[in-house]
């Protein structure tokens, strides 16, 4: 057997409220790259499925910028480190620097690809600059008081450098090597959120929290126009120019994204607006914005503080595509009996649904779970989801949409399954029977004197992780009523943290908090059929078994995926470090030669299995 990553279908960008979240083009107007998570990602912007993703930060990433030769990426970090590392693989770094001791904000990079400025919130600085290939100081950020929100590098000689603050001021400097030359004080009486030079180096642009636009001599810092003055109606969070150098496209905290022309500065040019017309939707503030050069489409991409990447065209009043997904650690994953659909749920309670062919997700339209999504369970047509809000609801995934209201839970759910026309809900308190037709209504519960840690069924068979490393068997009676077994499985070592039935329900596969794997023999014997899947270091978090049945696919908190063999237990196959944080979905897809994952780093991955015996 073997497996290798097919597909990864990228996280979305992490946002922060009050914050703007710098996204970054390559010089062809390919590709973009931004931070989520623990991860930077690179993502095609035509075929937004296809990403590359760099793990080589060990904290919370907050920035990526592409240099100019489009060949490396400088990225940076919560710890205040910079990581410069090649663009097309995503793998070999150049080198790791420690630049300030805390936030990175933003990043630039100089025209010859050689010099770097890094600005944030540190102790004894604000910024530095370096070498790319060395790390060697080539300058210093000096003149403000405060946390510096973002900075540009002007790309032709003689080189200059600009950085905005929370102190209301622009500071403008000369270089290499960078030094302080002049600040521009008093225009911006706010945060001062973003900055850009125009391609050609002619004129410089900030924006910032007190909704001015500010123009300024790109080669001395002077002051020259204020832009659109009174237009917007919340903070500018982000600005970037046109190739033409001419126009440039702000976003804002008012919903709206804006094109404005250097040559008529009174009034904007093109508009977009987010969200219903007159509604306020703090899910719709644009926090991100780039201006890909080198297209001849002209589309901008904007990005919503919900996650959303629009892609906004200029001959057109609406996005032409809204690219959906994750930006917080996605805790559940389920599989329809197609196998061609995917849902998974996140730490924040946002549902999405994935069509596997081609690698587009979307949010499942109607009303969410207010907080973490805790499991799904599929009867082949619905899919049933419960949360940390305490509620069961339904999801059609053919018409992607929630049905009927939400089911109140008398306790937080563990897990849930599905079986017999039966929802089965493993609470703190009990296990719960719900009616799978119509209302979900309550139709037994049974109290239990342990906390279930994790729950499957199949036919009239519940199989449960009790708090003494044991798994209690229970059978589901006629009307819903739940009746506890004599039948007890005590060939753990740790705690119960999963459990899977095989689909023809012969087999019980059961995973524990050491990593061990020990599957039952279920029609009839419940005798261990192998103990031997036992490669995992740290707690199983998921289980997911084949359709025929013979192999079986798990993850967990060690970050890794492993496929098993049910005729050779001693035969199994390794995808290391699948998900950073933790692996916590698994499931077969497009007929079984192909597995699905996704963890804590948000995204979601398509693994091609071969040689399974």
């Amino acid at each position: 057997m073997s497996i290798e990553i097919q597909k990864i279908l990228a996280a979305s960008p992490t946002t922060t409220r009050g914050q703007p979240t710098q996204l970054s083009c390559d010089p062809k107007g390919e590709r973009i790259a931004y931070a989520s998570g623990k991860s930077i990602y690179i993502r095609d912007i035509d075929n937004p499925e296809r990403s590359k993703q760099y793990t080589g930060h060990t904290t919370t990433t907050t920035v990526a910028r592409f240099s100019p030769s489009g060949f490396w990426v400088a990225s940076g970090d919560v710890s205040g480190k910079v990581r410069v590392w090649d663009a097309v693989e995503a793998v070999n770094t150049k080198g790791e620097y420690a630049i300030i001791s805390g936030r990175i904000n933003d990043i630039a990079w100089d025209g010859d690809s050689q010099r770097v400025i890094a600005v944030g919130d540190g102790r004894e600085r604000f910024g530095h600059c370096f070498t790319a290939d060395s790390g060697n100081s080539v300058g210093e950020v000096s003149g403000h008081s405060k946390v510096v929100n973002a900075v540009a590098m002007r790309q032709q000689r003689p080189f200059r450098a600009a950085t905005v603050s929370d102190d209301g001021s622009m500071c403008f400097l000369h270089g290499a090597p960078f030094k302080f030359a002049n600040k521009a004080g008093g225009l911006h009486k706010g945060f001062v959120m973003g900055t850009a030079f125009s391609p050609d180096g002619s004129t410089l642009v900030t924006v910032g929290a007190d909704r001015r636009i500010q123009l300024y001599d790109g080669k001395t810092g002077e002051p020259t126009i204020q832009v659109g003055e009174g237009v917007h109606t919340g903070s500018i969070f982000a600005v970037s120019w046109a190739p033409d150098s001419k126009r440039f496209v702000t976003a804002s905290a008012d919903q709206t994204v804006r094109v404005w022309s250097i040559d008529t500065p009174d009034r904007c040019v093109q508009s977009w607006r987010f969200g219903d017309e007159g509604a306020v939707s703090v899910n719709d503030q644009q926090v991100g914005v780039v201006w890909p050069h080198g297209r001849q489409d002209g589309i901008i991409l904007s990005l919503s503080l919900s996650g959303d990447l629009n892609y906004l065209p200029l001959d057109r009043p609406n996005p032409i595509k809204v690219v959906q997904g994750h930006n917080k650690s996605v805790t559940a994953l389920g599989a329809p009996d197609d196998s061609k659909t995917l849902v998974t749920g996140s730490f924040d309670g946002r549902i999405c649904s994935w069509d596997v062919s081609t690698g587009v997700g979307s949010i499942v339209d109607g009303q969410s779970h207010s907080n973490q999504v805790t499991a799904f369970a599929s009867d082949g047509r619905t899919v049933y989801s419960v949360g940390w809000d305490d509620t069961l609801r339904a999801i059609d995934p053919s018409a992607n949409i929630f049905v009927g209201g939400s089911t109140k839970l008398s306790a937080q759910p563990k897990g849930v399954a599905a079986a017999d026309k039966h929802i089965i809900v493993a609470l703190n308190d009990g296990i719960a029977v719900h009616d799978a037709s119509g209302d979900r209504k309550l139709l037994s519960k049974l109290d239990t004197d342990f906390t279930p840690t994790a729950i499957a069924a199949y036919g009239p068979f519940v199989a449960v992780g009790a708090d003494n490393n044991a798994v209690r068997i229970y059978i589901v009676e006629s009307g819903g009523k739940l009746k506890a077994s004599e039948i007890t499985l005590k060939n753990s070592t740790a705690q119960i943290s999963a459990l899977s039935f095989s689909k023809d329900g012969k087999h019980l596969a059961a995973g524990n908090a050491s990593g061990k794997i020990v599957v039952y023999n279920a029609s009839g014997s419940w005798e261990v059929a192998t103990d031997r899947w036992s490669a995992h270091t740290a707690r199983v978090l998921c289980i997911a078994w084949n359709e025929k049945g013979t192999h079986a696919v798990s993850g967990g908190l060690d970050t890794n995926v492993h496929v098993w063999s049910l005729a050779k237990p001693g035969t199994r196959v390794k995808a290391p470090n699948a998900h950073k944080d933790g692996v916590y979905g698994v499931a077969w897809v497009e007929g079984g030669d192909k597995v699905a994952s996704t963890g804590g780093d948000a995204a979601l991955k398509i693994w091609s299995v071969s040689g399974l015996q």
